[in-house]
């Protein structure tokens, strides 16, 4: 394989000079040196021979890498490498390093205790490197002949500048060592003070041409080719690409030194692109909000006042998103379908309705603000983002939109799951056929209890319920519960991390919240993973206020009552020691089956043939949870529970009253008078 690079040396340091000639001033005073290659449009000097690159050679004792030897034959020598190089070696200059500067002895004391092959030539390559820098910023520049992974006989390059906070840069050859200097100086020069020309040349032209472009291609779809042009141009500090391909990089999840740039204030985008800004802001914790008022340095009175309004209502859990037109009135859908818990099909919302949105303005190629909104945000994952981004919309034409998969597995069993999101060792939960969620605090609580709170996520959740807990009682036994729908007729009430079931005292809020409808309830609480305490499960089901089947097993038995169903019959999930064995499938939503075994030894579980079963309680849960959501057609939304925001309310008490002669213990909390 020969060496290739995208440029040949001559036109590339002919172009680099003369944009560097004239992003100079006539009347400034400069070196005798610069003034002669402003002149001449040439930062560098006459080509060495063939015979003087090999004397070079021999004197190294090493050949050198094509990049390095194809530029010399252009150049002996480099002025001005980006901003901080002043002179760049020739074949007179360029010696082995041999850690004149120290600093593979201060790379190597910050060095782990068992470093990668990466840590280890970062700290070498000043030992057996060949110096570049001759004159510089305080900024060391070596080829490394240790890192020449290259077939075609390149160099790494390393470069460290005291006054950077990071580890040395590596660069795969010279010719990309160049390439980033170039880019170096066209940042550093982009953004004219008075006086100074304007700085514009072919290179400015075609990068800002392909900003354009990408704008463009971002809002047809092709948001990949648009972020690799914005990118580059971004490198080059053009006006608009860091504006532009922030957005990209925000839907992608991608949130570390996302600030918009200059678009975020202008007054145009603010009310799009400031929520996600103020909400990143408030996701990392930032006290100061000086860290966010430094980024909209430069923003009119207006613009600051905004992100300030924002800044409260995003703190409050107030902010509500709003859009103009179609795409706003199905975003408002989409909200009410996250508030209770339908995260799949709010998205389908959004995204059905994207191709009706319109920008804001030329430099707005995508819906931001929902994702600081406390209800939508939680919708975006990155494979949502980047169905997004395939979307045309703003008017534009491309590939037909591809929605992203559903994130909710469906079914019950995903609490069964060891591997899935949050803590599901124990949990209870209610299913209500044919009631609203926001009425379900009316038939499972009493009094001030019987309204919902607003929505509110499952940190948040457990903090307010520990919070407010005054007193811990062995007969009181409430619980704070989010709500939302379990499917087309039923409504759920879900709580995790529940306490210990105490079968004596049990009371299933199940025939309660069905009195005076014909209706069923469903209650399960199951606690078979848990690490402390002994496992247990509990399924009853009611209608019409009366309970109609249940059963708990709890301490090794199982206690029913009531005709339950096949599929729900405790004995095939919980068998005796000394019981035969069974086989039987479960249906596990819609149109997955799970096989399940069963033996005197243990309950398995598996989904195919090539994977391995389960434990007895896992097994034994997933199968269970598997059947109750196939016997009623209900499911729990887990990225709503999980990651969403949902209503809460807290229940009547699940656990019944002392009866005489029966002992209970309280403990009483408060605050501490210091």
């Amino acid at each position: 394989m020969t060496h290739e690079t995208p440029f040949t040396w001559e036109p590339f340091l002919r172009d680099w000079s003369g944009e560097w000639a004239d992003s100079l001033t006539d009347d400034a005073t400069r070196p005798p040196a610069d003034e002669s290659a402003r002149r001449d449009r040439w930062l560098g000097f006459p080509g060495a021979s063939e015979e003087r690159i090999a004397a070079l050679e021999k004197r190294l004792g090493r050949r050198l890498p094509p990049s390095y030897r194809d530029f010399l034959a252009v150049s002996d020598g480099w002025r001005h490498a980006g901003g901080f190089i002043t002179l760049l070696a020739g074949t007179a200059e360029v010696r082995w390093h041999e850690d004149a500067s120290g600093l593979a002895e201060t790379f190597e004391d910050f060095l782990d205790e068992d470093p990668g092959p990466e840590e280890l030539r970062a700290v070498e390559a000043w030992r057996r490197g060949l110096q570049l820098d001759v004159e510089s910023d305080a900024t060391h520049v070596v080829l490394d002949p240790g890192d020449d992974g290259d077939e075609d006989g390149e160099w790494a390059v390393y470069s460290w500048a005291s006054w950077r906070a990071a580890p040395p840069e590596r660069f795969p050859d010279f010719a990309a060592f160049m390439r980033s200097m170039h880019r170096q100086f066209h940042s550093l020069r982009a953004r004219t003070a008075d006086g100074e020309p304007e700085f514009v040349n072919a290179t400015t032209r075609r990068l800002d041409a392909q900003v354009e472009e990408a704008r463009v291609r971002a809002l047809s779809g092709d948001w990949e080719r648009a972020e690799r042009a914005l990118d580059e141009a971004k490198e080059y500090d053009r006006p608009r690409a860091a504006g532009l391909g922030d957005q990209i990089r925000r839907l992608l999840g991608r949130t570390y030194l996302v600030y918009y740039e200059d678009l975020v204030i202008d007054p145009r985008y603010a009310p799009e692109l400031l929520p996600p800004l103020v909400a990143e802001h408030v996701a990392r914790g930032h006290g100061d909000d000086y860290l966010l008022t430094h980024h909209l340095r430069g923003a009119a009175d207006d613009v600051v006042a905004l992100a300030y309004t924002l800044l409260e209502r995003v703190r409050a859990g107030t902010y509500r998103y709003t859009a103009a037109g179609a795409f706003g009135e199905a975003v408002d859908r989409a909200r009410e379908s996250a508030r209770w818990g339908d995260t799949d099909g709010a998205w389908r919302t959004l995204t059905d309705a994207l191709p009706l949105w319109q920008p804001l303005g030329p430099d707005h190629v995508a819906p931001l603000g929902w994702v600081a909104d406390p209800l939508l945000g939680p919708l975006l994952t990155p494979e949502r983002g980047r169905a997004l981004l395939s979307t045309p919309r703003g008017g534009q034409t491309g590939a037909p939109h591809v929605d992203a998969p559903p994130v909710d597995p469906g079914g019950l069993s995903w609490l069964a799951d060891p591997d899935a999101p949050g803590d599901h060792a124990s949990y209870r939960f209610v299913l209500v056929e044919d009631v609203e969620p926001r009425d379900l605090p009316g038939r499972l609580a009493d009094g001030e209890d019987a309204a919902l709170d607003d929505p509110m996520n499952s940190y948040e959740t457990r903090i307010r319920w520990l919070a407010e807990r005054r007193k811990l009682s062995t007969c009181d036994d409430r619980a704070l519960m989010a709500v939302g729908r379990a499917g087309a007729r039923w409504s759920f009430a879900f709580d995790s991390g529940s306490t210990h079931l105490t079968p004596q005292r049990f009371v299933s809020p199940a025939a309660a919240a069905t009195v005076g409808a014909d209706s069923r309830a469903v209650a399960v609480w199951g606690s078979l993973r848990a690490t402390h305490g002994d496992p247990f499960f509990h399924l009853s089901v009611a209608r019409g206020g009366a309970e109609l089947y249940a059963f708990t097993y709890a301490d090794g038995e199982v206690r029913r009552s009531g005709p339950i169903p096949p599929s729900l019959d405790p004995d095939r999930y919980f068998a005796a020691e000394d019981g035969p064995d069974r086989h039987f499938t479960v249906q596990d939503g819609p149109d997955r089956f799970i096989a399940a075994e069963e033996g005197p030894d243990r309950f398995s579980v598996s989904r195919s043939p090539e994977e391995p079963a389960g434990t007895a309680a896992v097994g034994a849960e997933r199968a269970l949870l598997a059947a109750v959501a196939a016997e009623f057609g209900v499911h729990l939304p887990r990225h709503a529970i999980t990651r969403g925001r949902l209503h809460t309310f807290i229940t009547r008490s699940w656990a019944r009253p002392p009866q005489e002669g029966e002992s209970h213990a309280v403990n009483r909390f408060g605050w501490h008078p210091n």
